[in-house]
């Protein structure tokens, strides 16, 4: 980043006695995480992961599935949960709570990202990519300096399909999220519940009554005259559209995203070469 973060941590100290029993979770949802982690071998024995925990659905139930895997998985791999503050404040005591009660290693970073975007915006414009890039530069910093090998995210089928089709129409190029990869500074990231639903995710709140903060902290809803992202939201209705009139087509997509025919595309990078 070209950016200097300053940041200040707080670990939460436990509220109470961790429990023992976690929150229900579906058991398509286990095995949908399962065979992917043991397809794109995500964790391993030794592995020292830490999951950016945002407080919204997606990451809260990540959390409890690295929590569930820690207990009976038949490998040890060590995870704490990070929230990253932007330095505006925010409703973070649902998050200490939760991690407090099922016995989640959990730390909540101050950092003054907000000031950053505050300062480089410009009128009519959308920081939502710069505002990701300062999020993501820190937590991987975060990770390099506690020693952990890899970063987990909670990205979901959902988001790999509206990524995709959002590079197709504004973008020009064919591209979406992969379950793992190596960043730059040699951390992989890794996306465990990338071939689950949203509505799956939704399904796991509700059925155990978690509260979810109504706008998971993010800086776009925090002023009504900033431009808001439009790009996601009609591609979503799109996606839900097509969805509608062939319930298959998440699924289709899906055996796509693993069936690729590179050479079937104009790069010439993966043309038949001629003699």
């Amino acid at each position: 980043m070209s950016e200097s973060i300053s940041s200040a941590s707080f670990t939460s100290p436990a509220l109470s006695a961790p429990s023992s029993t976690l929150p229900n979770i579906s058991k398509k949802i286990l095995n949908i995480v399962g065979r992917t982690n043991a397809k794109y071998r995500l964790i391993n024995e030794g592995d020292k992961i830490l999951l950016g925990l945002s407080g919204g659905k997606d990451s809260m139930l990540l959390a409890t599935i690295l929590a569930y895997m820690q207990r009976h998985a038949p490998f040890k791999f060590e995870f704490k949960a990070i929230t990253i503050d932007y330095g505006r404040g925010g409703e973070y005591e649902y998050i200490i709570e939760y991690c407090a009660r099922h016995g989640i290693p959990y730390e909540l970073l101050r950092t003054d990202i907000y000031r950053i975007l505050e300062e480089h915006k410009r009128e009519g414009t959308i920081y939502c990519s710069f505002c990701s890039r300062m999020r993501r530069g820190t937590l991987y910093s975060e990770a390099l300096k506690g020693g952990f090998n890899k970063v987990a995210l909670g990205h979901h089928m959902d988001d790999i399909t509206e990524s995709f089709f959002m590079n197709l129409a504004y973008n020009g190029s064919l591209r979406s999220m992969p379950p793992i990869y190596r960043a730059e500074n040699g951390l992989f990231v890794i996306r465990p519940m990338i071939f689950v639903r949203e509505r799956q995710i939704i399904d796991f709140i509700a059925s155990n009554g978690i509260y979810i903060a109504p706008d998971c902290n993010c800086p776009i809803n925090w002023l009504p005259e900033d431009k808001r992202p439009k790009a996601r939201e009609n591609t979503k209705q799109m996606l839900a559209t097509l969805e509608a009139q062939n319930p298959l087509f998440f699924k289709s997509l899906q055996n796509a995203f693993k069936n690729i025919h590179a050479n079937s595309f104009c790069d010439e990078k993966y043309l038949d070469k001629q003699e």
